[in-house]
């Protein structure tokens, strides 16, 4: 059996409670329904339109029962302490559930089917509700951006079936996380009621929340990034947390059960780290910005120095070689925390800008949803800012401003480099360089995004031609590096191998490396060190310095060269 759900016993072999994930349907999200079952969402892709289902899988391996059906996609049941009532979250095409989703709620009969089924919240308005649980007195929460920020709200009786929601704790802050995959959550329930909870914006922290009255208890912890996950059990708080020197680890806090000293934290295991950190001495720390954009908006990002200043990269000026890094997403956001990717290239005297543009989450739904019907155009204008920022500010020459960035991203970089000229070189690993390629070829949960980035379709046809880097390869005017998964089936390779046709006839410098075996993004270590490497060999070629210990990349430099 392959990533079915499993039943373990000490002493015993596991005991398979779903079928194998090559049959259908197949589960995700489990919580506990029962003493003898769980939860899940149930998803069949078989038939022409994936259909979604609540479920009940039975612990003693007699079977799989359907609970709830309706909405095409359903996430995130959590059942009541007491198991007597169960929550869960539910979206319809083309919304995305950063954009607008529904809270529901139904009790659970002793013959463990669902009763008295409603929609408690989002109903009539465009909002988005995540995260809901319940905490340990049996209290329903869940973070909701109708303030403009996701905060996290107690869910009240309000007459009828439609909710009054209670901010918990208000703040001009994300208390919530777009949830890209199941499980995401930005807050855990302690025993005493309490609640621990994920909130910030340019940095994140760790605090507890009482949600009864709001108080808070800052628990000052070491840290400025977490993942989307949390737990808790008793006092004690398990997370993944990352610091500007400390990469992502695994760490444990007991909160204790009253008030603690003024300035003094609460005791933290670091329970498993993700992986070697470099010296300290290399890491840069990140430097929060906010940079004036086109229209009057502002552009948010992380400024990384460059922290090796012997290298032979700087200009005589003083200023040194910047790249623009874009996440991808779009709606998606880079926390400040050390990233080896970062000091790969600041320990080499290169400095690094992490881009927070238009759409990215963090800095609520405002500036979320400044993208909607502008990709290609406000993330464009956002990395022109800042890279004309860098220059303005005297910390970066005009002609060594480099641009990277992977799928999403991508996409922002060949935008960036095809329709304007603040670049002298890019990147591009698995970028998207024909939309209207991307949507009709794409997975069922994000297959009607474009239509809030882009525009619907058939209508919006001439926008997503207007908009495609691919098509505008005649506006390019700086050597380009394409990174590219042979077996990529998001954003294929044909896209990256017809730009890159298009690069050799214009006889613009550039290379394309496919990586066999690969897909979207790179997995393998020796992959990711040799993308690094081109890249590195790439920017050193363009801006005239030779990076020790890298090979060579080699480069396509005109229409007679072998591509």
């Amino acid at each position: 059996m392959r990533q079915g759900h499993r039943r373990i016993v000490p002493g015993r072999a596991p005991r398979p409670l779903t079928p194998d994930v090559a049959s259908r349907p197949r589960f995700a999200d489990p919580d506990r329904l029962d003493d003898g079952g769980v939860v899940l969402v149930a998803e069949d892709v078989a038939g022409p339109v994936p259909a979604r289902a609540l479920v009940r899988v039975a612990l003693d391996g007699s079977g799989v029962s359907e609970l709830f059906r309706g909405p095409r996609f359903l996430a995130a049941p959590r059942t009541s302490p007491d198991g007597r009532r169960l929550a869960w979250t539910s979206w319809e095409h083309p919304d995305m559930p950063w954009q607008r989703t529904l809270l529901w709620t139904a009790d659970v009969g002793p013959d463990h089917r669902l009763r008295a089924v409603r929609v408690l919240a989002g109903a009539g308005r465009r909002e988005s509700l995540l995260h809901p649980g319940w905490t340990a007195d049996g209290r329903l929460l869940v973070v909701s951006d109708r303030s403009g920020w996701w905060n996290l709200h107690r869910v009240e009786p309000a007459g009828g079936d439609e909710a009054h929601l209670v901010p918990v704790l208000p703040e001009a802050a994300e208390q919530g996380f777009p949830p890209w995959t199941f499980g995401t959550t930005s807050w855990a329930a302690l025993d005493d009621g309490r609640v621990a909870l994920l909130h910030g914006s340019a940095t994140y922290g760790l605090d507890v929340v009482d949600p009864r009255t709001g108080e808070v208890d800052r628990l000052g912890l070491p840290f400025t990034a977490y993942s989307p996950v949390l737990a808790a059990a008793g006092t004690t708080v398990a997370a993944v947390a990352a610091s500007a020197t400390r990469g992502p680890t695994v760490v444990t806090v007991d909160v204790g059960t009253g008030p603690r000293p003024a300035g003094r934290p609460p005791a933290v295991q670091l329970v498993q780290a993700g992986g070697r950190t470099p010296d300290p001495a290399v890491l840069p720390v990140p430097q929060p910005v906010t940079v004036p954009s086109a229209g009057g908006r502002v552009v948010h990002a992380h400024r990384y120095a460059p922290t090796n200043a012997a290298l032979d990269v700087a200009h005589h000026d003083g200023t040194a070689p910047h790249v623009l890094f874009v996440h991808g997403g779009p709606t998606s956001q880079s926390q400040a925390a050390v990233s080896p990717e970062v000091a790969y290239f600041t320990s080499r005297g290169i400095g690094v800008v992490d881009v927070q543009y238009g759409g990215s989450t963090g800095y609520g739904r405002a500036y979320r949803e400044a993208l909607d019907g502008a990709w290609g155009v406000v993330d464009v204008e956002d990395c022109v800012a800042v890279a004309r920022w860098l220059v303005a500010d005297g910390l970066a020459p005009a002609d060594r401003i480099g641009i990277r960035g992977g799928s999403a991203g991508g996409f922002t970089v060949l935008a960036c480099l095809t329709g304007t000229d603040a670049f002298s070189a890019g990147t591009s690993y698995y970028g998207v360089a024909d939309l209207r390629a991307l949507a009709a070829d794409t997975h069922d949960f994000e297959s009607r995004y474009l239509d809030s980035l882009v525009g619907p379709l058939p209508q919006a046809e001439d926008v997503y031609a207007a908009r495609a880097p691919l098509n505008h390869v005649d506006g390019l005017s700086c050597p380009v590096l394409l990174l590219q998964g042979a077996d990529d089936l998001v954003v294929p390779r044909a896209q990256a191998e017809r730009f890159a046709e298009a690069l050799r006839r214009k006889g613009l410098p550039h290379a394309l490396v496919v990586f066999p075996g690969e897909q979207h993004g790179f997995r393998r270590a020796e992959n990711v060190a040799a993308a690094l490497e081109a890249e590195l060999s790439f920017y050193g070629q363009v801006w005239g310095f030779d990076p020790p210990g890298v090979p060579r990349l080699d480069l396509v430099r005109g229409p007679g060269d072998l591509p």
